[in-house]
């Protein structure tokens, strides 16, 4: 299966599992996946996301996080750029989602980080998604 944009698979694969209250999934292993998972667990949206297997057969295995109440603890997570639209933004519009609620996750040419992370830093790059 031809994907044309990876992200935004594991941004509804993530979403279709929350909403399923599934405890883990699989996914396809890219290093952009993986430094994406690894900011949404390092932020406490995630439980964990470790990669598995070898070469070809590598998968990234996401446990998702839910409250005492098994409501997921991510209530939304939006794709931002996309492969037709790319949206990118200076250091100093970075790190303000709505209402202060959820963050961003930015592509930086120092790495993917959290959008706070980024205007810290004072760089800016590719806003990736939104999540709350």
């Amino acid at each position: 299966m031809s994907n044309t944009d990876p992200i935004a698979e594991l941004l509804t694969r993530i979403r279709n599992a929350a909403h399923a209250r599934h405890a883990e999934l699989e996914v396809a292993h890219s290093k952009l996946r993986e430094a994406i998972c690894r900011v949404l667990v390092a932020e406490g949206f995630l439980e964990s996301a470790e990669p598995t297997g070898e070469g070809i057969n590598k998968k990234i295995a996401i446990r998702v996080r839910y409250a005492p109440t098994q409501q997921p603890i991510m209530r939304g997570i939006e794709r931002v750029s996309r492969p037709s639209v790319r949206r990118y933004s200076g250091a100093a519009e970075l790190g303000r989602p709505s209402r202060g609620m959820g963050v961003e996750i930015v592509t930086t040419p120092l790495g993917v980080m959290t959008g706070r992370e980024a205007r810290r830093k004072k760089v800016g790059g590719e806003v990736l998604l939104r999540v709350w």
